[in-house]
């Protein structure tokens, strides 16, 4: 098994087992793809096709306002899945851009074979059911930090959850993320 098959299988027998043939059944409905750095997966205005999960690089999910003010929503790693979830499974135009930090190798899924495997692999279903909640949960964390946290708060939290992201992204993208200025986010490092 390649690395790339691999790295997909531990992923998901996190959550579920599966024999060979329920993962070979698995793999058939992915497709590798590569992205260079600053490239971008989905821009706002493209129907999203695919949900992608993360073999290796960095990815920012973004909105971009009326004023050209960039907003991140979220940042995805290794081992993590992103999309525009409601324009994937709505099937509409996307609202917020994916774009990649670094060069980036993914699996990605179409909606229409994320439901062939949801229905012909019941594990695939809880599987999929396990990663929303715990998306869902981890936004409504962010949500909550935003309102209750000041700058100083949020800047720990990030560090304590995701510290490799210090390293992997630029400070002006990281003030970007936290909500502050990036001489904020300087002086909140040192």
């Amino acid at each position: 098994m390649d690395n790339s098959k691999k790295i997909l299988r531990d992923h998901i027998e996190k959550v579920v087992k599966l024999t060979d043939n329920e993962f070979d059944f698995v793999i058939g409905h992915f497709a590798l793809q590569s992205f260079k750095r600053t490239q971008f997966i989905i821009q706002a205005g493209d129907h999203v096709k695919d949900v992608f999960f993360i073999l290796s690089g960095l990815v920012k999910l973004f909105y971009m306002d009326e004023s050209a003010k960039q907003h991140i929503v979220s940042f995805a790693m290794e081992d993590w899945w992103e999309t525009d979830f409601n324009a994937y499974y709505a099937q509409r135009r996307a609202v917020f851009s994916l774009a990649c930090l670094e060069n980036t190798e993914t699996y990605s899924l179409s909606l229409e074979n994320f439901n062939r495997l949801c229905s012909g692999l019941q594990k695939m279903e809880h599987f999929f059911l396990m990663k929303s909640i715990a998306g869902h949960i981890g936004s409504q964390e962010r949500i909550l930090s935003f309102l209750t946290s000041d700058a100083r708060a949020r800047y720990e939290n990030l560090i304590n959850k995701s510290p490799s992201l210090l390293q992997r992204v630029p400070k002006a993208t990281l003030a970007l993320y936290l909500g502050v200025s990036r001489e904020t986010l300087s002086r909140l490092g040192s």
